[in-house]
């Protein structure tokens, strides 16, 4: 049997500064089989559903049976814990996008700002109920708070409407952007209760009479994600299925700050995937007689790569320490989804232009991660909006409006 060291060469040969010896061995055995199962189930077909916009089939399955949320290995050692490391979170990303940028977002939607809807959001017995069938994926679920003419001002922008009605809830609006709606079971809709003016959250099924979906079309980037529009109309929601904690956007500031470190976990990942694919490339490919990768020019570019690689596995690691000791500083979390997604951006478009031509051909794996990279730059917080959390905590001024 492999010892943790030969285990994390074989899983993490990127990783120069061994921030992955850190995890427990039980967290490397896990994490190998994360990998494994990517590798030998979905490998094959990975692009063509890129190419076609489709989920793999089994995939939602396949990740409810390693249960990532409380398989025993993750609690080796730590005896008493009740939630995973925050460093092997940042690892379960990591894989996971390393081999494609579309199933960890669609994974992280449902595991972060989905599933951290119903956690932080919900009362202890809507807690009870869901969270164990969210974990589990006996139950999907998503995030339906952007809307089509309100992105990074929803602070104070939302249209969608709940008014009041007795013991009910009356529901009007749109959604977009809602990754893995079409395939949710549950759907948590945030809206702005008419009479207070403050947004509430609300548990919503796809086949309830009112809703209405269609998934967007042509996209450049993240096509394996069923990215969706909603229409509610007079959709009805009993109040106990509202979510209760849900009162006000600091409430749903907490969902939102407590996943955006994982975009910047993410987008990390991306970039030891775009790595991997133009070493890959560069050693295969031969001009003037040789293999690319002993050209000067081309070795400058891997390491490049290589060191924004590990710029941003360390700065991963800080924050997830951070988080372990219970610190979600937004700050921390927003100069970490800046820095790692435009850092990501930067490297695949050096491993594109390393492949020349077949660097926009999707079969070579690089286009795909160049793509995908642009999305990741823009998503949950784009990189002008955490600039400003970051510059609003310089210089104490707001600059937002």
């Amino acid at each position: 049997m492999s010892t943790k060291t030969e285990l994390l060469q074989e899983l993490f040969p990127e990783d120069i500064l061994k921030v992955s010896s850190q995890l427990t061995e039980g967290e490397v055995k896990f994490l190998k089989q994360l990998d494994d199962l990517l590798e030998s189930k979905y490998r094959e077909g990975i692009n063509q559903h890129w190419v076609d916009a489709t989920v793999p089939e089994g995939f939602f399955e396949d990740m409810g049976k390693l249960n990532y949320f409380s398989n025993p290995l993750l609690f080796e050692g730590r005896e008493g814990a009740k939630m995973p490391s925050h460093l092997y979170q940042f690892f379960f990303s990591y894989v996971l996008a390393r081999f494609d940028v579309s199933l960890v977002t669609l994974l992280g939607v449902h595991q972060g700002l989905g599933h951290n809807s119903f956690l932080f959001g919900g009362s202890k017995e809507q807690v009870a109920h869901y969270i164990p069938k969210l974990q589990s994926h006996e139950l999907r679920t998503c995030f339906a708070l952007t809307e089509p003419n309100h992105g990074s001002d929803v602070a104070g922008g939302l249209e969608t409407t709940a008014r009041r009605d007795g013991d009910k809830w009356i529901l009007n609006g749109a959604k977009r952007w809602i990754g893995g709606a079409t395939v949710a079971d549950v759907i948590p809709v945030y809206a702005v209760d008419v009479e207070t003016g403050k947004p509430k959250g609300f548990i919503v099924r796809p086949d309830q009479e009112g809703v209405t979906m269609d998934v967007i079309q042509n996209k450049i980037a993240l096509r394996i994600v069923p990215n969706a529009n909603i229409q509610l109309k007079d959709v009805v929601v009993e109040e106990a299925d509202r979510l209760q904690n849900i009162n006000g956007f600091k409430d749903i500031a907490k969902v939102l700050y407590s996943t955006r470190a994982g975009v910047s976990y993410m987008a990390t990942g991306a970039l030891a995937g775009a790595l991997r694919a133009t070493t890959k490339y560069v050693n295969e490919r031969k001009q003037f007689g040789k293999e690319i990768s002993n050209y000067q020019l081309v070795q400058e570019k891997l390491a490049m790569m290589q060191g924004n690689l590990t710029h941003a596995i360390a700065l991963n690691a800080q924050l997830a320490r951070m988080q372990e000791e219970g610190d979600y500083d937004e700050v921390a979390t927003s100069t970490a989804k800046m820095m790692n997604s435009l850092r990501l951006r930067e490297s695949v478009a050096m491993g594109r232009g390393l492949a020349g031509g077949n660097g926009i051909v999707v079969d070579y794996d690089i286009a795909r991660f160049f793509s995908d990279a642009e999305a990741v730059y823009t998503y949950e917080g784009t990189h002008e909006v955490n600039a400003l959390v970051i510059g609003r905590s310089i210089t104490g001024k707001s600059a937002f409006v």
